[in-house]
């Protein structure tokens, strides 16, 4: 593909306007605003030192009849140019003390109410531009209690005096598959400044190689999966279960699976992504349609969140080993197998899962090791015949 590429700069306010006024947007797999304001701050400092700062990465995109202009490098940047310029800075400590306090005050957990709050876990500039298209409606519609004030000492002089760069992709070619594929491999080539993408967040680009696939890797039910221990929390990663099950279905038991893959499971996953969206076949996974054919999948994961509420499995896991005696079992009768789950026995059912899961936990060689491959298998082996001795016929 013969493609373009534009090199310039702009100032500090015309990267604000540009924001603002919606003329550059994020991809949808963008990660989400993760810089603390000490790093803000530090790159306010670089700005008004002189020194240099990274330039920032657009790519033209044709939809049809329309136009994007997608940042695929240097969210981090902008967002804390306009949060400096705005004042204000998405504190996570504060937002806690305020779903805090409307929790104490109505004597009952508190949903966020997406009119009143921003969730600082999953934010990005899109919360502020959202509001209002100036900094005054902004500012106006910004709720007390989950953003704090900041003053780095920026004015209009420093911001139409300062100067960021940026190269623009212009790919010459409108086909929308192949452009998202171009820009998937520049997303996922770009090393962000000073902050790694994580695996599941670069991952998330190639998602949009067939779009009517993106909420099959990442439905919105499966996001309130994670595991907390002492150290950290983390989310469940639905792509790993859906391409470990994937191969499960095509060889009918555990034996080869990510074989040869033990260090490399991130290229594993990318494969079954690939082959999934239809850029590549392979060996180790089913053909996609056959399946779910005509690519339909919805029905059988609005099975799968009605099923984990009846059951009522857990959100929060303690370990590895608890999330996937849980669910894989789960997932592969009603989302591969197209089965339903004899609700009327769930206590007999989640005895055994907890059975399972204690006895594995006795096992001092399977709790230091839950990534190893032998100890993998054997929980999708266990959580799958678990499982199918409570299908509906």
């Amino acid at each position: 593909m013969d493609n373009r590429v534009y090199y310039g700069e702009y100032s500090l306010r015309h990267w604000i306007d540009l924001i603002l006024k919606e003329n550059i947007i994020l991809p949808d797999y963008q990660r989400y605003f993760v810089w603390n304001e000490k790093k803000v701050k530090t790159l306010i400092d670089t700005f008004k030192n002189k020194q240099f700062v990274p330039p920032i990465t657009i790519g033209a995109f044709k939809d049809g009849n329309s136009n994007s202009n997608l940042i695929l490098d240097g969210q981090q940047r902008l967002t804390s140019i306009l949060l400096a310029y705005l004042g204000l800075f998405p504190d996570e400590t504060t937002y806690k003390k305020t779903l805090e306090k409307f929790a104490s005050e109505n004597d009952e957990p508190v949903e966020e109410d997406e009119e009143l709050f921003d969730n600082v876990y999953e934010w990005t500039f899109k919360s502020l531009t959202e509001k209002g298209r100036n900094k005054e409606v902004i500012l106006e519609k910004i709720p007390e209690g989950n953003y704090k004030k900041i003053d780095f000492g920026i004015d209009e002089n420093f911001l139409k005096n300062t100067f960021l760069g940026f190269s623009y992709l212009v790919p010459q070619i409108t086909d929308e598959k192949i452009q998202q594929k171009y820009y998937s491999s520049v997303f996922r080539n770009i090393n962000i400044q000073g902050e790694a993408l994580l695996a599941q967040e670069s991952r998330a680009s190639l998602y949009f190689l067939d779009k009517s696939l993106v909420d099959f890797f990442n439905p919105t039910f499966i996001k309130s999966f994670t595991i907390r221990n002492v150290s950290n929390i983390s989310k469940a990663d639905f792509v790993r279960f859906l391409s470990l099950l994937s191969q499960y279905r095509k060889d009918g038991n555990s034996n080869r699976i990510a074989r040869g893959y033990k260090q490399q499971m991130e290229k594993y996953y990318e494969e079954y992504i690939y082959s999934a969206v239809g850029e590549n076949s392979s060996a180790l996974f089913p053909d996609f349609v056959s399946v779910f054919p005509n690519k339909e999948f919805k029905e059988r994961f609005e099975n799968l969140d009605q099923t984990i509420t009846s059951l009522e499995i857990p959100k929060e896991f303690t370990s590895i080993i608890d999330m996937d005696i849980f669910l894989f079992g789960l997932i592969y009768s009603v989302v591969f197998e197209n089965k339903t789950i004899k609700l009327g026995e769930k206590e007999s059912l989640k005895a055994k899962l907890t059975a399972k899961i204690a006895e594995f936990k006795n096992d001092n060689s399977h709790t230091k090791a839950p990534g190893a491959l032998k100890y993998l298998k054997l929980r999708i082996d266990s959580s799958i015949s678990i499982y199918k001795d409570y299908e509906n016929e």
